[in-house]
């Protein structure tokens, strides 16, 4: 039987988060990442235009690699997208979507935060996600503006200052009424890659939670763990924008199997 073939999309290199999971449960399945550089960032892109976008990036790589099964690595694409590609194409979809009930079910004290993108922050479908699992619950919405640049530039070697973090995270930590925020939703799958970063800042811990792990998991449901005799293929890395990745930057990618 022949390896699985799994396409991993992404604006840029957050998705990568989503990659490592899903490798680390299928070992054996071939993987192309494509990274929609030449769009990044989508946090700001009006709606309209994103979708198609997408849409038309989305074609292409499924008519260039034909996977068995399409992981949209990033929330603003899914929250945004995810049903005009599964009407459009009839490869299997696994979205990203904020994971606001785990965290919900999780807490503690009932207060939680979701930090996201602006777009995915006030994006219906994720205030959907409160009204249906947050019962209970205080969730609040917390847009950034800058944090997925940040990953992508601590990628290349460039990190940013501390104070930028801890000022992009700030409004996660509410303490009210007795409760305080114990559970934050990464709800941008370049936000894991920050994660250290975020607990050195933090003004107390909380549970950074990180959708990946479950991603992974009901992408080996659908495709079943299938085994195959032959030796697995390295991954491909596709930027939209054509570009070759700068050494620093190829050294990272190694590090995840590029």
């Amino acid at each position: 039987m022949k390896p699985a073939t799994i396409l991993v999309f992404d604006s840029g290199v957050g998705g990568l988060t989503v990659f490592r999971e899903i490798k680390a449960a299928l070992p054996g399945a071939h993987y192309i990442y494509v990274a929609d550089d030449a769009g990044f960032p989508y946090g700001d892109q009006p709606e309209a235009a994103l979708i198609q976008r997408i849409l038309k990036v989305m074609g292409v790589a499924i008519a260039a690699h034909k996977p068995d099964l399409v992981v949209i690595a990033c929330n603003t694409a899914s929250t945004l997208a995810l049903t005009q590609l599964r009407a459009t194409f009839s490869v299997p979809f696994v979205g990203t979507v904020p994971a606001i009930k785990p965290a919900c079910a999780q807490s503690q004290s009932k207060r939680i935060a979701v930090l996201g993108t602006q777009s995915t922050v006030s994006r219906e479908y994720t205030h959907a996600l409160i009204r249906e699992f947050a019962s209970g619950c205080d969730v609040g919405l917390v847009g950034s503006s800058h944090l997925a640049a940040y990953a992508e530039a601590e990628l290349g070697g460039n990190p940013a200052a501390a104070d930028a973090i801890k000022a992009e995270i700030a409004p996660c930590f509410i303490d009210a009424d007795g409760r305080r925020t114990d559970t934050v939703v990464l709800a941008c799958t370049h936000y894991p890659l920050l994660t250290a970063r975020f607990r050195a800042v933090a003004p107390w811990p909380v549970e950074w939670l990180d959708p990946a792990p479950a991603i992974a998991r009901r992408v080996v449901d659908l495709t079943g763990a299938r085994s195959s005799n032959e030796p697995p293929t390295p991954p491909q890395m596709v930027f939209t924008s054509g570009r070759v990745p700068p050494p620093h930057l190829a050294a990272i990618l190694a590090t995840f199997g590029f």
